[in-house]
């Protein structure tokens, strides 16, 4: 794939097995699965695998979830991007739709709604993609107000 997008503050780029260790402080945090209905994850392996998961839906689907990088630091904090589902969900099948995850301490900062814009542009720009979906828990008040901002 090979697609890198840059925002003001943000690199975003395919996630790389060298990504693990940031994968592993993001998803064994309880705080950051809070309102996604899952269990943290509890060993680097877990991360690795969902690395590789990821890396799979890239060459299946031509697009999948992205490392968020700090342009400042080059620092790992969390992924977005724009998944192709291909299973039920929400009533919806074989659609396209925004996510994102970020490290705890980089919430509230406004790199969740820098990065679902870049990949709502980048999905109706450039893949030109017709319909894109997202949805966040009605408790997840930040996660709305992203959201909302994008004008999903």
């Amino acid at each position: 794939m090979n697609t890198t997008i840059e925002t003001e503050r943000l690199i975003l780029r395919e996630l790389l097995p060298t990504d693990d260790e940031g994968m592993y402080r993001l998803d064994s945090n309880p705080n950051v699965h809070k309102f996604l209905g899952n269990q943290p994850i509890i060993s680097i392996e877990e991360s690795r695998q969902y690395i590789d998961y990821i890396r799979n839906q890239y060459v299946k689907n031509g697009i999948g979830r992205y490392a968020v990088i700090l342009k400042e630091t080059n620092e790992f904090i969390g992924w977005s991007g724009i998944k192709y589902i291909t299973e039920r969900e929400n009533g919806h099948i074989n659609f396209y739709e925004i996510g994102y995850r970020f490290i705890e301490e980089h919430w509230g900062k406004g790199y969740g709604y820098e990065s679902a814009k870049a990949w709502l542009d980048y999905g109706f720009k450039t893949m030109k993609i017709q319909t894109i979906y997202a949805s966040a828990n009605i408790e997840n008040l930040g996660s709305r107000k992203i959201l909302e901002k994008i004008g999903m």
